[in-house]
């Protein structure tokens, strides 16, 4: 069995409080039954989460200080056909060595479809 699928969104918003994500729904991202697979949900919040955490999207190989993802709690709430989601992460806590970051993820008229919360620490 072949798998082909691209995960594709663009970072719409960024301070050093918050980052806000936008991603469009398409074939390659969807389960068998028309909605979003939870996989590129998670990934969708996780990278604008690690955005935030490192405060920068230039991202590289081997990059000292990028924000490795060490603890990842996802909650589900809903799912969505067709349209887009948009992703909002915000610190619960700003450390030098631990970071919390909360990612909402969002629906067409703001239908909760995630509440994602994970925890980062620099690599070294």
């Amino acid at each position: 069995m072949k798998v082909d699928g691209r995960i594709d969104f663009q970072i719409v918003e960024q301070t050093p409080e918050k980052v806000v994500s936008e991603m469009p729904i398409q074939s390659g991202i969807k389960n068998p039954f028309g909605g979003i697979h939870a996989g590129a949900i998670l990934w969708f919040a996780d990278v604008t989460a690690t955005a935030l955490a490192f405060g920068s999207t230039e991202f590289s190989e081997g990059i000292p200080g990028f924000p490795l993802a060490i603890t990842l709690n996802a909650n589900f709430a809903s799912n969505q056909r067709e349209g887009s989601l948009r992703a909002v992460a915000s610190f619960v806590k700003k450390g030098k060595t631990v970071s919390v970051v909360r990612t909402t993820v969002f629906g067409e008229n703001d239908k909760l479809i995630a509440d994602v919360t994970t925890i980062h620490i620099p690599a070294k």
